[in-house]
């Protein structure tokens, strides 16, 4: 669901009716389904990576809490950065070092028969991995209290309007605004619309028309290409 998509549009325009006409828990609720709705519309699959993500950091963010004993705070520490990096590095990269293995036997003289993956890298995993490990290492260094409610937590890791596009939100800026109740105010819909349509004409009007410039130069072999015209594809 991409966010210059009609179908985007009509999502955001029937989440904004709900979203004002419900107390706070509800709100937060509605954002955890259109988050999931968001996600789920490029690949339903890949909705487990999430809700597994925000279980395991949301768990190791109260041991963390909890604990007094360093050593045992580390083991906590590291099974959220094995667990997060782990599916990251599998999804990202195991094709790559795969391949590359392969290569390096083929070289020592040896027949390499390595197993290949058609993976799929799913779409924003990057931002919520990393973004679910700094919640943690904030709260390791006790720079962050963790949110004692799943709810909460989930709409943090998974909130649409920035889950695939960025940016990686510290929970100290993030949380708090999911956590406390909030209030419409004409001036910062205003402001927040002005910001949204400014990023809409940058996307559509000025990007999307210089790209198809910019994707012919990079195409074409540097020999074929003279100053001018890698500057202009730059």
């Amino acid at each position: 669901m991409l966010f210059n998509s009609f179908i985007f549009w009509a999502f955001f325009a029937v989440v904004i009716v709900l979203y004002w006409r419900l107390n706070h828990r509800g709100q937060n609720f509605l954002l955890l389904i259109a988050s999931y709705v968001f996600y789920g519309y490029w690949d339903w699959r890949f909705l487990g990576l999430i809700a597994f993500s925000t279980i395991v950091d949301f768990i190791v963010a109260q041991e963390l809490e909890n604990k007094s004993s360093q050593n045992i705070r580390r083991r906590w520490l590291l099974l959220s950065l094995c667990s997060n990096l782990g599916l990251l590095g599998f999804f990202k990269y195991f094709g790559f070092f795969s391949a590359e293995f392969a290569i390096l036997i083929e070289s020592l003289g040896f027949h390499a028969s390595m197993p290949t993956l058609n993976i799929i890298l799913p779409v924003g995993i990057s931002f919520y991995t990393f973004q679910t490990l700094a919640y943690t290492i904030d709260v390791y260094r006790r720079k962050t209290k963790p949110t004692k409610n799943l709810l909460d937590f989930s709409v943090y890791v998974s909130f649409f309007p920035q889950l695939v596009a960025g940016p990686i939100e510290r929970s100290k800026d993030l949380l708090p605004q999911i956590v406390n109740a909030r209030a419409f105010t004409k001036g910062t819909f205003s402001e927040g619309l002005y910001h949204v349509l400014i990023g809409m004409f940058k996307k559509v009007v000025i990007a999307d028309n210089m790209a198809p410039i910019a994707n012919q130069v990079f195409a074409t072999p540097v020999s074929d290409l003279n100053g001018t015209e890698i500057l202009i594809g730059i």
